[in-house]
């Protein structure tokens, strides 16, 4: 088996696996403004073998009105998805987009959630692809027909959850949108604005350098630690709009080794669908 990767992977190592058997690239482009973007963007040229994955349609489930703008898939129907693509259980797995991570980040957060270790985000994305010279890619790869292997794991939690651990110290909630929606203002993907009370705001473009590229480890790990302030990185309990960008902190924590946060993935979107449910507005 070769290299493993489990949270980035520069652009450099992933054009030495390209070709690789066991190595499957899926392209995870989005525009939250324009759906059909990404597939459109695929189509006019992707990373040599990549396939292409719709945040709506394969990496989010049915919508209930209740449950947030990006629900999680069904795990054994995502599952299927993913085998179409040529991924096993031991299939190393890299996600990209041209978003600094924002999309390609939800994928290999659910792809840890169903257990499987060997996933990684191109750090830089389509982007940093380009930078160092390599090729792009007109051809749709054919299906690779394979088998995986649910090992379910225990990364989320329920609105319940951060409902009833609101204001304890074991529960730390990091927001990832951008400051103005986390205080209320300008927000136009959410009928309500505002934050869920306790929560601090860590924007997602926090952990990116001036080339869109993840900062050092070293880097991530200071500024995180300033925000955890002694705690347990498990008590960290990510959320954003819809459980997207969230994944991009969780995966920032990841490289910089502070393990075991956890997602709340229906996040604002659905928290704020219920009037029970408290609602804060300005800075943290």
């Amino acid at each position: 088996m070769s290299a493993s990767y489990a949270t980035l992977i520069g652009a450099a190592d992933l054009a030495q696996h390209i070709r690789d058997p066991d190595w499957i690239v899926c392209d995870c482009r989005f525009d939250l403004g324009n759906p059909d973007f990404g597939y459109q963007a695929y189509l006019a040229g992707h990373l040599a073998g990549a396939y292409f994955l719709d945040l709506d349609e394969d990496l989010s489930g049915a919508k209930n009105g209740a449950n947030g703008r990006h629900p999680l898939p069904d795990p054994a129907r995502l599952a299927a998805r993913l085998a179409t693509c040529g991924i096993g259980n031991h299939s190393q797995v890299v996600a990209y987009d041209d978003a600094c991570g924002m999309f390609a980040s939800r994928l290999w957060w659910l792809m840890r959630w169903l257990g499987h270790r060997r996933v990684a985000v191109l750090d830089g994305g389509l982007q940093a692809w380009i930078g160092c010279g390599q090729a792009i890619d007109y051809e749709q790869p054919e299906p690779r027909p394979n088998t995986y292997t649910l090992a379910l794991r225990s990364d989320r939690v329920e609105a319940d959850y951060v409902f009833e651990h609101l204001g304890r110290p074991d529960m730390l909630l990091i927001d990832a949108r951008s400051p103005d929606r986390f205080r209320g203002e300008n927000e136009v993907l959410d009928p309500i604005g505002g934050h869920i009370p306790g929560a601090i705001n860590r924007p997602y473009r926090d952990n990116l350098d001036e080339h869109g590229c993840f900062k050092q480890a070293s880097v991530l790990r200071e500024e995180f630690g300033a925000l955890l302030q002694g705690r347990s990185p498990r008590t960290v309990v990510h959320q954003c709009g819809s459980g997207v960008t969230a994944c991009a902190n969780i995966l920032a924590m990841e490289a910089a080794g502070l393990t075991g946060s956890r997602l709340y993935a229906g996040s604002w979107s659905e928290w704020c669908t219920d009037p029970r449910r408290p609602v804060a507005r300005g800075p943290a």
